[in-house]
């Protein structure tokens, strides 16, 4: 009997040492096999992502689409009977595309939120007659003067004769896009104004006699107001000051220095001069 329960524990034994080889072996299988996964997921990562994880350009690339933030501004981005954005900085923007690889994508924003929509990826650009001022120049890695503007006070052309200077517009309540540099306008001449979303709704206050007047881009009052227009009854008259466009990216990033390129390749070759013709602002090219 005691030689029976000796061997059943000898037995029990060589079992246990079994099992716990079986167990030791185990975790070190799962190891090889944790690191051969972690290593594929880095190398599947690293195929993914950019080259360089600062750079715009790489971003864009990788995700295939410049976003390009903007407003209904005839002559720069507007729709035609088709629904299809236009405009001088429309077709700029799917030619700068093209150039990267990428498809584009038209995206309407509130101008005065154009930063914060700028900084949220929202969007990848602002390219919509955009003024260079001051607080656009800190917030935005900006391209270089593309096109020369000024502010210009609209008003019925019935009344015109009775504003040709600063001093005259002081009774008048204009409408102004809020966030624009029309508003920026009004605020330093000291003018009554009001705040709409875009500059063509404030063309609208003004036929609609809402507004006595409005601020608006001179490049947008020689395309939209006057004989031949939506609003022949409307005529610009006094001028503001002078300004000039730009395109805002991304503060450091590298795709203005590519956009400056592709402009420099495009006046050498006549594409931007073309294109300027189209949308009649060939005389307001920064030369």
């Amino acid at each position: 009997m005691k030689k029976l329960i000796a061997l059943i524990m000898a037995m029990a034994m060589v079992l246990s040492l079994a099992a716990c080889g079986s167990n030791s072996s185990a975790p070190a299988a799962s190891k090889d096999e944790a690191a051969s996964s972690v290593a594929a997921a880095e190398g599947s990562a690293s195929a993914q992502a950019p080259a360089d994880s600062d750079s715009d350009l790489a971003y864009i690339q990788e995700k295939g689409v410049l976003t390009v933030g903007i407003t209904d501004f005839e002559p720069m981005d507007y729709k035609d009977e088709n629904g299809e954005w236009i405009g001088f900085d429309a077709d700029m923007a799917k030619l700068f595309a093209e150039s990267l690889g990428v498809s584009v994508e038209f995206v309407e924003i509130d101008w005065d939120n154009k930063i914060l929509e700028l900084d949220g990826k929202s969007i990848d650009c602002v390219w919509n007659g955009m003024t260079l001022t001051d607080e656009v120049l800190s917030a935005m890695e900006c391209t270089e003067a593309y096109l020369n503007n000024a502010q210009v006070a609209v008003v019925n052309a019935d009344v015109a004769d009775q504003y040709q200077d600063v001093d005259s517009l002081a009774d008048l309540t204009f409408a102004v896009e809020s966030g624009s540099a029309g508003q920026a306008q009004a605020v330093e001449n000291g003018l009554n104004y009001t705040e709409v979303q875009n500059q063509a709704a404030a063309l609208m206050e003004v036929a609609a006699g809402t507004s006595d007047a409005a601020i608006i881009d001179s490049l947008m009052a020689a395309a939209m107001v006057g004989e031949g227009t939506s609003y022949e009854n409307l005529t610009y008259t006094v001028g503001l000051n002078s300004e000039e466009y730009g395109v805002g990216f991304r503060k450091g990033s590298d795709l203005a220095e590519a956009l400056d390129d592709f402009f420099d390749t495009c006046k050498e070759d006549g594409t931007l001069e073309q294109i300027a013709n189209t949308y009649k602002v060939q005389a307001a090219l920064v030369k």
